[in-house]
């Protein structure tokens, strides 16, 4: 019998990742080191991008609006690009949707995380798939510009997985995926999905965002659904809206047999992935609790695990009243099942860093690996007093308030990671991660 959770004999596993994340954070060990001090990386809006801050700012406060906080989570190094390294001349370069550039590298150094020579690619069966969305970067492409010729392909959706692929020479799928905040977990599900089929040997999955005008943040003050002091709040019951941010993470899957033949070491191994739809609600954006649930209850069967078998949830958690109050009821039906005081802890890297959109859910796998690697599992940041909208002491889940100490049940321990977005995609993920050395 497989020692495998979801019953595989051969399961689709993590051999690499790569990430990039507000703060200065491009290696995973940065990234460890911001959750573990617990910091914030959250900061004002950046004045290098062309972006009327002042005017942005001013103009929130005008009726219908909500206030417009200076306050965001960017990439420090989203503009930092050495397009020679990869082949690309600097007039094409600029003409690139930094999303594309920042993809690039970070798909670059989750091949070398796992110890492949990206140039020893070209020709093989490597598929690429990118969760994106698009931000508004670039010119109008009617107006000729100096950029005219290279616009095309430089703002392009598709080229994010386009460019990896031609860049590399990858000739498994490429393919970019847009669900909007669902996004990542939706191309890493996709990802999963072909690795097991056999469609490609190797697949670099994740998502990347980065923002090329501040036009969300009006979008979500209109609607009233950003946060009322810059602060992302999920689960608290002082969260008041999101706080929008950048950033990126890539992994690297396989097969298991593939993985040990080739030496790479696993860092987990993918119990379950599952995408959903909402369906009619009672708007458009409005999440479906019930479709939540149903996710949530197919993931855990397919995982082969129980609800207590899963000792951390990384959450959608944006801080917005209604999405909040949705999740927390819907993981109540399936992971709240677990005897008071022993459930799941409940966390969203999204406190630590903002709501990275489209790169989201890749972010919060990320933080899953990097947890189970210290053993450790993170506080989520300001959660002074919890969310009231169900009963925590009764309904089996935990609030991850303060750092815990995660211990291996079994040789390994088991997460669970959601992603929601505003088209009404639902993914989630459940992974078991090795206790030390994969055998």
């Amino acid at each position: 019998m497989s020692d495998s959770p979801s019953g595989d004999a051969d399961p689709v596993v993590i051999v690499g990742m790569a990430v990039e994340a507000p703060g200065g954070v491009d290696t995973p060990q940065a990234y460890w080191s911001l959750l573990s001090e617990q910091r914030e990386a959250l900061g004002p809006f950046p004045t290098d991008r062309g972006w009327s801050v002042r005017d942005l700012l001013a103009g929130s406060r005008r009726d219908g609006f909500k206030r417009i906080h200076d306050m965001g989570g960017f990439l420090t190094g989203a503009a930092a690009f050495d397009p020679a390294f990869f082949g690309i001349s600097p007039r094409e370069a600029i003409a690139m949707d930094p999303q594309q550039r920042v993809a690039l590298r970070v798909a670059w150094r989750a091949l070398e995380n796992t110890g492949v020579n990206p140039d020893d690619l070209e020709g093989h069966d490597v598929g690429c798939y990118i969760g994106a969305s698009v931000t508004g970067y670039g010119p109008d492409m009617a107006e000729y510009s100096a950029h005219s010729g290279h616009l095309i392909t430089g703002t392009a959706l598709g080229v994010i997985s386009g460019r990896i692929a031609y860049t590399l020479g990858l000739a498994g799928p490429a393919l970019t995926i847009d669900a909007s905040c669902a996004s990542a977990l939706a191309a890493f599900h996709v990802a999963v999905q072909s690795v097991r089929a056999g469609d490609c040997d190797m697949a670099l999955a994740g998502g990347v965002c980065v923002m090329g005008s501040p036009g969300f943040f009006v979008e979500f003050a209109k609607q009233h659904a950003l946060s009322d002091d810059g602060h992302c709040r999920p689960y608290s019951a002082q969260c008041s809206g999101t706080v929008w941010a950048e950033g990126a993470a890539m992994f690297v899957l396989q097969r298991r047999s593939a993985a040990l033949r080739a030496g790479h070491h696993i860092l987990a191994e993918i119990a379950a992935s599952c995408v959903n739809q909402d369906g009619r609600t009672t708007g458009l954006t409005a999440p479906s609790g019930a479709a939540q649930a149903k996710l949530f209850g197919r993931a855990i069967r397919t995982a082969g695990v129980r609800p207590e078998d899963v000792d951390l949830i990384e959450g959608h958690g944006t801080g917005t009243r209604l999405g909040d109050r949705t999740e927390l009821r819907s993981l109540t039906e399936t992971y709240g099942a677990t005897e008071p005081g022993r459930g799941a802890f409940l966390g969203s890297v999204k406190s630590n860093v903002g709501h990275s959109q489209a790169a989201a859910g890749a972010l919060g796998l990320a933080k899953v690996l990097v947890a189970a690697e210290h053993a450790t599992i993170p506080a989520s940041l300001h959660i002074e007093q919890v969310s009231r909208e169900i009963d925590w002491d009764s309904q089996g889940l935990r609030p991850a308030t303060a750092p815990q100490p995660w211990s291996a049940t079994d040789g390994r321990r088991v997460a669970a990671v959601s992603a929601f977005g505003m088209s009404g995609t639902n993914a989630h993920v459940i992974v078991a991660v090795p206790d030390g050395e994969a055998a």
